[in-house]
């Protein structure tokens, strides 16, 4: 089981996958994930013949993800895998997220993914590093002020750009002028000629 992406930042919206797959002769037909403590779950992808509930706990945040196969037709089969996605938000503390997982199999049988790392079912990791960015309530990420000097160098361009562009304008426009006096010249000689 794997809980992708494996690095983010603080604060950040991400879009999570979790990874099943099935590893026994037996379909699996439920899959738990719970949320970390720290990351606050958003929503979910809905996934066509499954069902997905959410848990959530004292103060009303969600605790745990589940997806449901709804018949014995959409079960993940032996030899294959399915993606569950869910957005969530990061904490703003960097530091390591551990995804605990549950994966029920038609057998009655369960597949706990919460060891560590060197374990034979361990959970899947998420190191999250410090941003240099700060998220607004409906998750849009704005730049320090690194960010803003690049805004600036970019305005400061932008003017050089307008000004050489009007340079290159007068130039043709000059060109333009030449070219329509001589084209007036030319057309005058040849009517002098004709007489």
């Amino acid at each position: 089981m794997t809980v992708n992406p494996s690095q983010s930042t603080t604060e950040a919206w991400e879009t999570y996958q979790v990874r099943i797959p099935v590893e026994k002769n037996v379909d699996t037909t439920k899959v738990t994930i719970k949320i970390p403590e720290n990351v606050e779950f958003k929503m979910y992808a809905p996934v066509d013949g499954w069902k997905t509930t959410t848990t959530t706990d004292d103060n009303g945040k969600v605790a745990t993800v589940t997806w449901e196969a709804e018949s014995e037709d959409t079960a993940i089969k032996a030899g294959q895998y399915r993606d569950f996605t869910f957005r969530a938000q990061n904490p703003k503390e960097p530091g390591d997220i551990a995804w605990d997982a549950f994966q029920y199999y038609a057998d009655g049988s369960i597949v706990e993914w919460t060891g560590d790392s060197d374990s034979e079912l361990p959970h899947s990791i998420t190191s999250i590093a410090q941003s240099n960015e700060t998220v607004d309530s409906h998750g849009h990420s704005h730049g320090t002020d690194e960010a803003t000097d690049d805004t600036a160098d970019d305005h400061h361009a932008s003017d050089e750009d307008t000004e050489h562009a009007h340079e290159g304008t007068n130039v043709n426009m000059i060109l333009s002028i030449i070219a329509i006096v001589l084209s007036v010249v030319a057309i005058g000689l040849t009517f002098i000629r004709k007489k």
